[in-house]
């Protein structure tokens, strides 16, 4: 059974950094695509950031300059580096992975952003 575990939300001040990690296990093929996606108090689930396996990025706007997404194939391992941070980005952060065509996700991580 695939399972992605998120680990790295914390509280953090206005122009702090993060770093998120979310680690895949249990696949027996390859992963796919892999990706950040929020929701923040009131509002829908918000695509952040996404990486192909060959390591091809995407971002939403909101994120563009402050944030970058990686991934560490070997470890089935996808990372969201979150620099100046905002109180608008404080979410549950989840990691998103495709595997053999099935999505799965993780439980998501909690990011406060606020002084």
């Amino acid at each position: 059974q695939v399972q992605l575990v998120e680990s790295g939300g914390d509280l953090a001040q206005p122009g702090g950094s993060l770093r998120l990690s979310c680690t895949a296990s249990g696949s027996r093929f390859g992963i796919g695509a892999m990706g950040w996606y929020r929701q923040g108090p009131g509002k829908e689930r918000e695509l952040v950031a996404t990486i192909t396996s060959a390591g091809s990025t995407n971002y939403a706007d909101s994120v563009k300059g402050r944030f970058t997404i990686s991934r560490d194939n070997a470890k089935n391992t996808v990372y969201l580096q979150m620099n100046s941070l905002k109180p608008e980005d404080t979410a549950v952060y989840y990691c998103k992975a495709t595997i053999k065509y099935n999505i799965y996700w993780g439980q998501g991580t909690q990011v406060t952003v606020s002084s």
